[in-house]
């Protein structure tokens, strides 16, 4: 009896190894395992070196983050890099369609320039940075939230996405101590970047003078605040203000608001993340703006 010839796997096993990468990439690009390092796997990621970045150039990244730019229409928008799965599910028209340049990539060479450790998705938005606002141009709007030099981006963005939630006008911020607009910022935001005016004003002190003159009543928020914050709404213009993670408001805000309040918790933490009391805040400001 003649022998069986030896099974060839090689073509089965790239089969499968293409099948595998696919699965991966795919899993990359909706931000569920994060992009190995793009020149070697085993370098430390502190060992990774953004590239520079030109006078008002940005880059957004994230499904979210990316179409909210996209649908702004006061974004100046330059070239949108994206792989083509994410380009289906990014769902923006036909890539010919668009005002400006689509390039279809890899995950990896968007790592180039966002780093290992940024979940973009597989789209990356070279943009312009929003117009400058001012706040003479929130007179119609019951309720701002003010930020007294909150340095981390990632706690600025998710305070963003409540105070869109809660209907806030505007998020006010100090020019220094404070992130500028970014790819991290606007991450997580999640989109409300592009729904809330982000307004960096020079001097806060100033700046709540102003809002005094506009109507609002300002409350700063401090975990040793003399009453609650429910005692402390009066008027039917509210501005919340939040201080630093570590340090709170600055003594001179302190001087300048309105009323300082606390937020009342039961249990043995009595102090919340910035991003946490924001959200409680606003809703406890809306509430009694409903009323």
């Amino acid at each position: 009896m003649s022998k069986k010839p030896p099974e060839d796997k090689s073509a089965k096993d790239t089969h499968y190894a293409n099948l595998r990468r696919a699965h991966r990439d795919a899993r990359r690009e909706k931000g569920e395992i994060p992009t190995p390092d793009f020149r070697d796997r085993k370098r430390r990621k502190e060992d990774w070196t953004p590239p520079p970045l030109a006078p008002e150039q940005v880059f957004l990244y994230g499904l979210h983050t990316v179409r909210a730019a996209i649908a702004n229409p006061e974004r100046r928008n330059i070239r949108l890099s994206v792989t083509q799965n994410a380009l289906a599910r990014l769902d923006v028209g036909p890539e010919d369609k668009l005002p400006f340049p689509v390039d279809i990539v890899s995950p990896q060479e968007i790592d180039k320039h966002l780093g290992p450790d940024a979940i973009h998705q597989g789209v990356m938005l070279e943009t312009r940075p929003l117009p400058v606002r001012r706040l003479e141009a929130l007179k119609d709007s019951p309720l701002l939230l003010v930020l007294d030099q909150v340095t981390d981006p990632h706690n600025v963005g998710a305070i963003m996405r409540s105070a869109v939630a809660f209907g806030c006008g505007a998020v006010i911020t100090t020019q220094r101590h404070s992130p500028a607009e970014s790819g991290v910022l606007a991450k997580s935001a999640s989109g409300a970047l592009e729904m809330i005016p982000y307004i960096q004003i020079t001097n806060l002190a100033d700046a709540l003078t102003q809002l005094h003159a506009l109507g609002f009543t300002t409350i700063g928020l401090d975990s040793e605040g003399p009453e609650p914050l429910e005692g402390t709404f009066a008027g039917d213009r509210i501005a919340l203000v939040l201080g630093n993670e570590g340090k709170g408001l600055r003594q001179k805000t302190r001087e300048t608001v309105n009323a300082l309040a606390r937020l009342d918790m039961p249990g043995e933490i009595k102090s919340l993340n910035v991003s946490n009391a924001a959200a409680i805040s606003l809703y406890a400001a809306r509430q009694y703006l409903k009323g």
